[in-house]
């Protein structure tokens, strides 16, 4: 397990991505004649990947991971918004903050144990 110290900038640098998302400018978007144009509910989720990609891109290349393991073991698709609650809630779902861990140290084999460790809500796993 590795110590506070060599998980912090890892920490440090998916809290300013997930700042940053949650707090985009590019994600809002507002008219003064219409107003806003665009909530950050509704962010298509390549977009969100690529803020991601831009502010941390192990956190997108986990991210990306979690999307297709969910795909495969769960048969559909996760929303943006499932993606964003999987970061945020509490100190993220452990396999994602896994799986991101992962992408930053290139440990595939790590990676593929995260994997088999996804659930699908209230399913199980395929």
């Amino acid at each position: 397990m590795p110590s506070t110290v060599q998980r912090f900038p890892l920490t440090l640098a998916l809290a300013a991505a997930l700042t940053l998302v949650a707090n985009s400018s590019a994600l809002a978007q507002s008219s003064p004649a219409r107003g806003n144009l665009q909530s950050t509910n509704n962010v298509p989720l390549a977009d969100y990947l690529g803020l991601l990609q831009q502010i941390a891109p192990a956190a997108e290349e986990g991210a990306k991971a979690y999307l297709a393991a969910f795909y495969q073991r769960c048969g559909r698709t996760l929303s943006t918004v499932e993606l964003r609650r999987a970061m945020t809630q509490g100190e993220g779902d452990p396999v994602l903050m896994g799986l991101i861990r992962a992408s930053h140290l290139k440990d595939s084999a790590t990676r593929d144990q995260w994997v088999q460790q996804l659930r699908c809500p209230d399913k199980g796993t395929r």
